[in-house]
């Protein structure tokens, strides 16, 4: 006789009338593009590289300016939520009357978490790292893979970043990025966020207001066809223009105690673009040929570098014609999208010597920067000398150390940003009448004959004792 229960189930699942379980639609297992995780990797590395060369030269006290005491003097005042002030400018000196930069108020909360100058060194490797994301994604959009990473490392290498990285700190690493990123968005002619992302540098520095002009009005030149987008461009250009001439005439010279923009007087003593063309002309070959192999200038892209170096090379100060500390860091995105613009065109000419240029410029590009590299500061992390803490540091510091917090200090270059973010540190000879608790000097080129007596010099109504010296490091106290 059949088992009428154990039959049950399988005639149930046999009946037609009954319907088969519906099965979960499968999941999508599609991988993700191949290379999409390369700008970040390439990002992360150089972020490492920038972030250990720039610790390094602070631990070992090589501060090149006093620049990095200053900024994070305003930075502090940030993070204190009080005006940005920076005493090595001058006593109660508000930076905004020197440099229009509000873009500083964004390190505040970190800077607050972890009070130290290594903090801002640490968050401009993140900025300048960051900025190699959009070049490489751009790059491997439009050329490949392959070529992508190959042009995002050399930009990553590039002279310009690494001199940038070289000299401790300066504002212009958050304009670096913006760029960038404006640009990349520019290329993938989405008119609208390349315009929005420039907006931004309009709060980094005083004369980036040109460059968003710039930007605008290559937009305005690719969009020409849509009448919305070519509005937009034509507006934030003249955006662009205008706040620069506001900041210089107006905003700036309401916060600086003189009344006026103190760099006026760098371009006044006449016309000087001619002055000093050997080295504007090297400048330009080091900028145009082992970045570019020159082909930067085939795109429209290359307009948006003019602005800066415009300003430069008519400037009269000839620190800014070279190729030397950060000037020409906001260049590097400008002329590596440039060179990625060119390249998509080139490819696709029709003539046969310029496709085969453009076929193997990404490697020789690469080539290039590497082969620079050797003589540039990046090379200095693969000897093992640079890791070594030079002898006289740890004394230098103990030095430095006896002098008590919120203590007032007056110090020149290698003192004074190992003290910004604890006492309060005037530059050298200018603290225009106040009395300072201590005296800092790095006195190791003999600058000073008798310390003491410069003292004395400086503050006539004071008597200073040495506290401490080492390895040509004087610590100077006011007796009472």
């Amino acid at each position: 006789m059949p088992n009428t229960q154990q039959d049950a189930p399988t005639s149930l699942l046999s009946d037609p009338s009954i319907p088969a379980p519906v099965a979960p639609p499968p999941r999508d297992r599609r991988p993700c593009p191949p290379g999409r995780h390369d700008p970040y990797l390439l990002a992360t590395a150089l972020f490492a590289a920038y972030a250990i060369l720039s610790i390094l030269r602070y631990e070992h006290l090589a501060t090149r300016s006093w620049d990095l005491g200053i900024f994070e003097q305003a930075v502090r005042a940030y993070a204190h939520l009080r005006a940005p002030v920076v005493d090595l400018k001058g006593p109660g000196f508000n930076i905004l009357g020197d440099h229009f930069s509000p873009v500083l108020a964004l390190l505040a909360p970190v800077y607050r978490l972890f009070p130290s100058p290594v903090t801002l060194l640490i968050a401009q490797a993140a900025l300048f790292a960051l900025s190699a994301v959009p070049v490489t994604r751009a790059a491997a959009g439009l050329l490949g893979r392959p070529r992508g990473l190959v042009l995002g490392v050399a930009y990553g290498l590039s002279w310009g970043l690494q001199r940038a990285v070289d000299f401790d700190f300066h504002e212009i690493c958050f304009a670096v990025p913006l760029i960038a990123f404006s640009l990349e968005a520019l290329l993938a002619r989405r008119w609208r966020p390349a315009l929005l992302r420039a907006l931004p540098l309009l709060l980094v520095k005083e004369d980036l207001g040109l460059t968003v002009a710039a930007i605008a009005l290559v937009v305005a030149l690719r969009c020409r066809r849509s009448p919305r987008a070519l509005g937009y461009a034509l507006t934030v250009a003249v955006l662009g223009i205008a706040a620069t001439l506001v900041t210089l005439t107006l905003v700036i010279p309401s916060f600086n105690t003189s009344g006026g923009y103190e760099y006026w007087t760098k371009v006044d003593s006449g016309f000087t673009l001619f002055d000093g063309t050997d080295i504007k002309l090297r400048t330009l070959a080091w900028l145009l040929i082992p970045t570019s192999g020159l082909l930067a200038l085939r795109s429209p892209l290359s307009v948006v570098a003019l602005p800066t170096l415009g300003w430069r090379f008519y400037s009269s100060d000839d620190h800014y014609w070279g190729t030397g500390w950060h000037y020409s860091a906001v260049l590097m995105p400008v002329v590596a999208l440039a060179l990625v613009d060119a390249l998509t065109r080139a490819r696709v000419s029709s003539r046969p010597w310029l496709r085969s240029y453009a076929q193997h410029l990404p490697a020789a590009v690469a080539a290039a920067a590497l082969a620079l590299t050797t003589t540039l500061p990046l090379a200095t992390l693969t000897e093992s000398a640079t890791y070594d803490t030079p002898e006289g540091v740890p004394r230098i510091e103990r030095a430095l150390d006896r002098i008590p917090d919120d203590a007032t200090v007056e110090a020149d270059i290698g003192p004074s940003s190992r003290l910004t973010s604890r006492c309060r540190v005037f530059w050298i000879g200018a603290t225009r009448g106040i009395t300072p608790d201590y005296i800092a000097l790095n006195n190791t080129g003999k600058w000073v004959d008798d310390v003491q007596a410069y003292a004395h010099q400086l503050h006539p109504h004071a008597r200073y004792a040495i506290d401490d010296a080492a390895y040509g490091y004087v610590v100077l106290k006011r007796s009472p």
